[in-house]
């Protein structure tokens, strides 16, 4: 299993979000770089990367910030936030990041996906579905849908996606524990087709434990990391 450390962008600012509520904005970091320098010296092969403000206004904001830390560190960066053409995705693939993350467009644009796919191919695309309460939540969080996540998944799977973000919006900064209930669920609902990444809740290496266990691909690790509760490189050395 993969840990991926997480820093999310708003204004420029390394900040983490409560049950992803943009007014609860916590600045965890000083600098994006150094931060990003950290997480590779304690083994980390990938980091995840979202531009709030593009997640909020459907459009790249914050390119510079990310493209730098692919340009100056080895890792690989996944990145998500107002991804909504293929132009953007070619746009961000072409400057060196390795996996874009797409959200909302795949309820509300699902043919994006499938197009995405077909040109780019399933390793440079990930499908992030975030739910309240296992309904699909769209717009940063800002908008609940009917479309049961799991039944996402199984469309997009039928797309040709191979990974998924799966974030449970209820355990998102809360350092509660991921939601093994519901993860477990989407592996068994998708008959295993696909390679989950877990996010929300972490808190401590036991979580790191529970996602291992479950046969997840990899797991998002953000406020555990800057709050001291998880260690990275003890997570990283665990995941193996």
């Amino acid at each position: 299993m993969i840990i991926l450390p997480a820093i999310d962008i708003k204004d420029g600012n390394c900040v983490r979000l409560f049950r992803g509520d943009y007014s609860t904005a916590e600045k965890v970091a000083d600098n994006f770089l150094d931060t990003a320098k950290s997480f590779e010296a304690a083994g980390a092969e990938w980091i995840h990367m979202v531009d709030l403000d593009g997640a909020k206004e459907g459009r790249p904001v914050n390119t510079k910030i990310y493209t730098e830390v692919a340009e100056k560190t080895s890792l690989k960066v996944e990145l998500g936030g107002g991804i909504r053409s293929l132009e953007t995705i070619n746009e961000y693939l072409k400057m060196g990041i390795s996996r874009v993350i797409l959200g909302s467009a795949a309820l509300k644009n699902p043919q994006l996906v499938k197009d995405t796919v077909e040109k780019f191919g399933s390793e440079k695309i990930v499908v992030g579905i975030d739910a309240k309460n296992g309904l699909v939540a769209t717009e940063g969080w800002l908008e609940t849908s009917d479309v049961n996540y799991i039944d996402l998944a199984n469309k997009m799977i039928d797309y040709g996606v191979k990974y998924f973000i799966f974030t449970d919006i209820s355990k998102d900064g809360t350092l509660s524990g991921v939601n093994a209930e519901q993860l477990k669920a989407l592996y068994d609902g998708t008959r295993g087709k696909c390679k989950i990444i877990a996010s929300g809740g972490v808190h401590t290496i036991e979580d790191i434990r529970i996602c291992k266990d479950m046969g997840l691909y990899g797991t998002i690790c953000g406020k555990s990391i800057y709050s001291g509760s998880l260690d990275l490189k003890q997570a990283i050395e665990l995941a193996k």
